[in-house]
């Protein structure tokens, strides 16, 4: 049972350590490449500009945006089904168990705010204050999984719950500040078409074509309508049922009166399946459909893609960042991000989970102790992914103080994730 329990949750942290590793060499390769005599031709890569056109309509992007408004959508999708399945069935699913991981994420959010607010005193910069808030669930859990057995499964469990409910944070975030002008009627006719998914969820109803048309349109409408298009995949996300339309049970008793079709309908003189074979075959597949939550069935498929393409490549093509004497970066920008990313986590959720288990509200994991949560609270710091995201949106069309806020998050990140790891290392039990 054990077993069974603790084997989604190996898998999940075995690909994102494994896509942490990927996002460490693409990010590398980026800094490399727009600090090299092929920088121009680099960065003017992510500028070629692909779309459809048509009479009456016309959609074009640069590529970069295409990765960002677009490839990234599917990477917010990926957490909306994440959230769903940890807030019903999950981590986060009962006071008790959310309580812990929910005190540390709302510390993990609001300190570093607060420090950038202290800290910062260039009214141009204020739009940065929600780039430190997230956390590289990713990077993070490659950087504890280097440590192998010195960390208890439970505590990577924590750092799962904690980044979910920190991504659903940034979530809220992305959409009620760092959205254009709003048409409410565009708004207002994807809320039609949500509720219309919601109904066909309730009524168990999934169709990977209506859904995938449905969402397409509503993505679209997002991008017209002023609030980032991103927002949309985590809202689709949200109307994937999370039921299954038979159990185990039936599934096994079809199976075994399909196999004992098959087997009896079989033409041994023939290289070729009979019709009954077939048609058994195809009854199978009708059944592995209804036997599967269409939202752990789309979590399952997805995560690889997200993990190994979409998010190596947004680093790729957002982490270039082009270092040209000292001058060419807003030092203090960049200084106070990280600082917040380093301190602000570290002072956040190591002092909100500490308030929450002193108060009674929470209880510590299994076989973890407060050492290790201070290491947690570091890896907190590690804000890659999300981090750029923000800063793509707090700075769009200021190449000077984008390249400043992504300097601050590499020096950050980078400190904050060398800095838990060595925490943890001298804090964890040695390995048997």
């Amino acid at each position: 049972m054990v077993k069974l329990l603790l084997s989604p949750i190996q898998r999940f942290v075995r690909i994102e350590s494994l896509s942490g590793m990927l996002l460490f060499s693409a990010t590398l390769l980026a800094l490399i490449l727009a600090n090299t005599p092929l920088a121009d031709r680099f960065q003017s890569l992510w500028q070629f500009k692909l779309g459809i056109t048509s009479s009456g309509f016309e959609l074009i992007k640069p590529l970069i945006l295409w990765i960002n408004d677009g490839l990234m959508t599917i990477f917010f999708f990926l957490i909306g089904l994440e959230i769903k399945r940890e807030l019903m069935i999950g981590e986060l699913n009962s006071v008790k168990k959310a309580s812990f991981p929910l005190f540390a994420a709302i510390g993990g959010m609001l300190v570093p705010v607060i420090v950038f607010f202290l800290l910062n005193r260039n009214p141009d910069n204020s739009h940065a204050w929600g780039i430190p808030m997230a956390t590289d669930i990713a990077f993070s859990l490659a950087i504890l999984t280097l440590l192998g057995k010195r960390v208890p499964i439970g505590l990577k469990v924590f750092l799962i719950a904690f980044a979910i409910v920190d991504d659903l944070g940034a979530v809220m975030v992305i959409a009620l500040f760092y959205s254009g002008s709003i048409k409410w009627s565009l708004i207002g006719i994807s809320m039609l078409l949500l509720g219309v998914l919601f109904y066909l969820s309730y009524r168990k109803y999934f169709s990977h074509g209506v859904f995938l048309t449905i969402g397409i349109i509503i993505w679209y409408l997002f991008l017209k309508a002023g609030i980032h298009p991103t927002i949309a995949g985590v809202l689709m996300a949200l109307t994937i049922p999370i039921r299954r339309e038979i159990g185990e049970e039936t599934y096994v008793k079809n199976l075994c009166d399909i196999v004992d079709d098959i087997k009896t309908s079989a033409d041994p003189s023939s290289p070729l399946l009979t019709d009954k074979q077939i048609e058994g075959i195809d009854e199978l597949e009708e059944w592995t459909e209804k036997v599967q939550s269409p939202l752990q069935h789309l979590e399952h498929k997805l995560h690889d893609w997200v993990a190994y393409l979409i998010m190596p490549l947004f680093a790729l093509s957002n982490a270039g960042v082009t270092f040209q004497g000292g001058g060419s970066l807003d030092s203090s920008l960049g200084g106070i991000i990280a600082i917040c990313l380093i301190f602000g986590k570290l002072i956040g959720v190591t002092f909100f989970a500490w308030l929450a288990v002193k108060l009674g509200f929470a209880q510590l994991p299994e076989e973890v102790n407060f050492k290790q949560v201070i290491g947690v609270s570091l890896l907190a710091g590690v804000g890659f992914t999300m981090s750029i995201f923000v800063a793509n949106l707090a700075f769009f069309g200021n190449e000077y103080l984008l390249d400043s806020a992504k300097a601050g998050i590499l020096l950050g990140s980078s400190i904050a994730g060398i800095s838990g790891y060595l925490v943890l290392r001298f804090s964890g039990k040695k390995p048997g």
